[in-house]
This record gives structure tokens, sequence and C-alpha cells, in this order.
């Protein structure tokens, strides 16, 4: 007699209005077979919050920020980290972890921050502003974190600009490569800030226009909540501005009726099954990389372990110094706007 076929899993509740019933039949035995590998393979998923809400909600076992994932991969204890987001977190996992396999499902998931600025670029800065230290966006690859003093996200950039400014006792410091995320901090600190020509190409493409736009259509209880990575007119005119982490934070202490979320979409699609008292606009720009992971994608990568991701010891010692002092900082206060930008 044949075992019996083990039962699909039912789509969760929360997910209803974001999968529907016809997609949810090719996707449950993938969330079923990706939760059956990962114990396979000693395995743990961590996605980001731009990940599909499958991925996001079926299948993933840590999500959060750029922050809040490196601070788990740290205390991973499985022997092989699937990284659901983008090239260079898979990177900060292996330098963190390196005696365990990271593995990338899409190695074409990258990033155009950290395609923007290279390891030659921030030696050339430190040579031009000697005796000043570098700050990096963690959206960057590995060579470059080696290059810098410490690392920062957006939830804690302000912590650690300050942090190490004070620390070397000087009055500016690099912070590269995000020209908003450097013009938004430095709107929030004393420290001066230079900055380099990157971007990232979802949030740049927002505009205070859009969101007046979108304001009028919806009436004045409209909540709007930017990233930092979106040019500094654009978290003037939001009423919040902050990382993934601290939006969430925001909606869950806040409870606003009406939301626009000014970064990717699914950000929104994945709030709106733990917030649903809230309404979620949906006028977001999505990102081309984040959407290369997918659930067929992971299932093949724990399948084969491949493709795993390597980074150079000399550089991951390096890098992993850069890291840990950004680790050491924390989560800073979000961004708020200034009064008199509304």
């Amino acid at each position: 007699m044949n075992a019996e076929t083990p039962a699909l899993p039912v789509l969760p509740a929360a997910l209803e209005g974001l999968i529907t019933a016809t997609e949810w039949p090719q996707l449950a035995p993938l969330v079923a077979e990706i939760n059956r590998l990962k114990i396979d393979r000693d395995a743990v998923i961590l996605a980001h919050n731009y990940m599909r809400p499958e991925i996001f909600h079926c299948v993933a076992d840590i999500t959060g920020d750029s922050l809040a994932l490196a601070q788990k991969a740290v205390e991973a204890t499985a022997s092989v980290i699937v990284m659901a987001g983008v090239h260079f977190m898979a990177e900060t996992a292996k330098v963190l972890n390196p005696d365990k396999v990271v593995l990338m499902p899409d190695l074409q998931a990258g990033c155009s921050l950290a395609e923007a600025i290279t390891a030659d670029d921030v030696r050339r800065l430190k040579a031009e502003h000697p005796g000043l230290p570098v700050v990096v966006y963690v959206n960057t690859s590995a060579e470059v974190k080696a290059e810098a003093d410490v690392c920062c996200t957006s939830g804690n950039a302000v912590q650690v600009v300050e942090s190490i400014c004070a620390e070397w006792g000087v009055d500016r410091c690099l912070l590269l490569p995000d020209r908003y995320l450097a013009e938004n901090i430095a709107a929030q600190t004393r420290y001066g800030i230079i900055s380099f020509p990157g971007a990232c190409e979802v949030h740049e493409l927002y505009t205070p226009e859009d969101i007046a736009d979108i304001r009028d259509s919806f009436g004045d209880d409209l909540v709007v909540i930017a990233h930092p990575e979106c040019p500094r007119p654009v978290v003037e005119a939001a009423d919040f501005a902050g990382s993934t982490a601290q939006m969430i934070d925001f909606i869950r202490d806040q409870s606003p009726a009406r939301v626009l979320l000014v970064t990717e979409c699914s950000m929104g699609e994945n709030l709106m099954a733990s917030a649903p008292q809230t309404e979620f606009i949906r006028a977001c720009n999505m990102c081309p990389h984040m959407k290369r992971i997918t659930l067929e994608k992971i299932r093949d990568s724990l399948l084969t372990l491949d493709p795993q991701i390597t980074v150079d010891p000399a550089i991951a010692h390096k890098a992993r110094l850069s890291v840990d002092r950004m680790l050491a900082c924390g989560r800073n206060t979000p961004i708020a706007p200034e009064p008199e930008a509304r």
C-alpha cells in the first residue's frame, strides 16, 4: 500500500487578499517542499521585508530589514543559511558566518547602491579626505565594507555617524554611497557629511509631487511614510521617515487608518497581513532585483546547495570589523521630517 501523500499547507487567512485561490495550488507544493528541505538540510531562511508574501510569510524563518538580518545572521545556529534578499545581504551573512554554507538563490539579485561604488572609489575618497572616518551603507559589497571604518543601515545611520565622529574627535565624516541617505542624515546631525553620487533605483523615482497628488486623492487622514533612501524633498513631504523596521514599528504603535508607504511594493503587501486595521495605498515602485528571488529558486538552491557565496578570507576579516562596529551601535531613532516641511 502506498504511503499517503502529505497534506499541502492551507493558505493562511491573513494572505487571502494577497495570494489568490488560483495561485495557491501552484505555490503550496513549493512551500511544503521548502519547509521539508529546511529540516533535511539544517537550513534557515532569512528574508528581507521586500520579499514576496509567499516567501515572507510561508517559508521564511527570520524576517526584517538589513540590520535585523545581519543581527540574526550572527545568531544563526543552522549549518546552512539561505538569503532571500539581494547579493550584498548574502555576502554580509557569509562574512558573519565564514564556516557556514550561505546560499544565494539567484546571483543576479543585485543592488543599484552596491554597484554604484567600488573599493577603489573608497580608497580614492580616503586619500582625498585624510583623517576622516568612512561610514559605508550596509548596501555595499564586502570589498567596500573592508575599506570602511564602520557600516551603517538606514535605521542606525545617525547614531553611527555621531558615535564615530565623537570617537575620532572630528566634525565630519564620509557617508557612502547613497547621496539621498547622506542628505537626510545630514539634516539630523550637527556633524558634516561628505557624500557620494549613488542612489537606490527604486527610491529615487519618488517625487514630492507624487505625494501631493496622492494626498489630494485620499484626503487628510492619509499618513505618508518614506524610506530615507528617498530624495530629501520626498522625506520632507512625508509624515514619518525611517527604515523598513521603523516603518513596521510606527504602524504597530500608531495604527494609522490609511498609509502610503514610499518604498518597495512588497513592504506594504507583507504588512497587510499583520496590520489589518490599516488600509495600504498601493502607489509604490518594485525592486527588480528582490523579485528575482522566487520559491522555485529557493527550492532549487536547497536541493543543490548552490549557488554558494564565498568571500576572500582577508577581505571578510576586514569587512567583519566594519559590520561588528555597526552591530555594536544598534538602531537609532527614525529620521523625522523637519516641522516646517509640512
